[in-house]
């Protein structure tokens, strides 16, 4: 249960949870396999019932939800989910159509949280410049990647879900959630094309923060309470493309060489933008065939303004072994592996800020 007079918020990228439901979004609760290797349907459907109930949050961000397209629909597949679990996550909101069956929806209950799609932007297609506002996320942003002195237009395969969300209690939260990605060099003919191409694509993907990054700096002028949530498939100290480029996407969202008002607050992405090489927390499990081992890394974030951050959150990632009180529960610890490669991550926000004197500072998992 979330602390009392808290709010828990998390984000959660489900691997293919689109192929978990029929085109009219019923639960897909068979032997046939799901996407995830070796793992049946109803298995990662059993799996994922008891991580959302493990949770039990306000409010989740889910990372590759259900499709929506001319016959299926996002909010049908995950309405109905809730449904079958009992979850109180009863209701949810869906913004722009991704160009892939990964979307980006808000799982939310209806007694503690309203929330709306509320896009900004000052134009659907038109991209901006330096000085001019933020274009809307289903549009096109003008940046220079190669520095020629030409910019090119970079758009969103999967736009980024702007929400304005009124609490129950009273005061309102500005979330956004994310799924950034830089296509896989597919096509490439030998080594130099090969890293060409993984090269403009990291430029692209950079170039998507830097979009994110002026809405959040937008955001921040205004005063508003601001979370950007989700998966940014980079982080500090990630690949060898950010020695090249000088900072990793996730940095530049957070705004690591702004002034400190300016500045989201991560503590997961602070530790490991502390240690590159020793201690350093990961939310995602990965199987690489050609070594026949895993691999982690730290890829799904919740930062929030400064406002929040002085609220002392509680951040937590629900990682099978690294969390003392997940690995207990052998049932959550196994569900967790079976539901997805990536695991959930909550924040735990206070819903006024401490009094004077008690403190202040990021917590992890409870420690500050």
């Amino acid at each position: 249960m979330p602390p009392a007079g808290s709010l828990r918020l998390a984000t959660y990228n489900v691997e293919w949870f689109n192929a978990l439901f029929t085109d009219n979004g019923r639960l897909r609760e068979d032997r046939g396999p799901s996407a995830r290797h070796k793992i049946s349907r109803a298995e990662q459907l059993g799996a994922l019932g008891i991580v959302f109930t493990a949770l039990d949050a306000d409010g989740i961000m889910v990372i590759e939800a259900p499709d929506t397209g001319t016959r299926r629909s996002t909010v049908r597949a995950l309405e109905n989910f809730g449904r079958a679990f009992g979850l109180r996550t009863s209701r949810c909101v869906h913004g722009y159509n991704s160009e892939t069956e990964q979307e980006i929806a808000f799982l939310y209950d209806p007694a503690r949280l309203t929330p709306r799609h509320d896009p900004r932007g000052n134009q659907l297609t038109l991209g901006a410049v330096d000085g001019t506002p933020s274009p809307r996320f289903d549009g096109a942003f003008r940046y220079d990647l190669d520095t020629d002195l030409s910019p090119e237009l970079i758009r969103f395969s999967k736009p980024p879900l702007e929400l304005e969300i009124e609490l129950a209690g009273g005061g309102v939260l500005r979330v956004i959630g994310v799924h950034a990605k830089s296509k896989a060099p597919h096509g490439a003919n030998g080594a130099a094309e090969l890293m060409r191409l993984s090269i403009d694509n990291r430029r692209k993907q950079l170039a998507q923060c830097i979009w994110i990054r002026r809405r959040v700096e937008e955001h921040l002028a205004r005063g508003e309470s601001l979370i950007v949530m989700g998966d940014f498939n980079d982080g500090p100290g990630l690949d060898e493309f950010e020695r090249l480029f000088g900072h990793s996407g996730v940095e530049i969202v957070l705004g690591s060489d702004a002034p400190r008002p300016l500045r989201l607050t991560e503590p997961h992405a602070a530790m490991a933008l502390q240690s590159r090489v020793a201690m350093a927390p990961t939310s995602a499990r990965f199987w690489h065939g050609p070594t026949k081992h895993y691999f982690e890394a730290l890829l799904d974030f919740v930062m929030v303004s400064p406002d929040l951050a002085a609220r002392n959150p509680d951040w937590r990632i629900w990682h099978p072994f690294n969390d003392p009180g997940v690995s207990a529960v052998p049932e959550l610890r196994e569900a967790l592996l079976q539901a997805s490669d990536h695991f959930p991550v909550t924040i735990d926000l206070p819903l006024a800020p401490p009094r004077k004197g008690s403190g202040e500072g990021a917590k992890v998992n409870g420690q500050s």
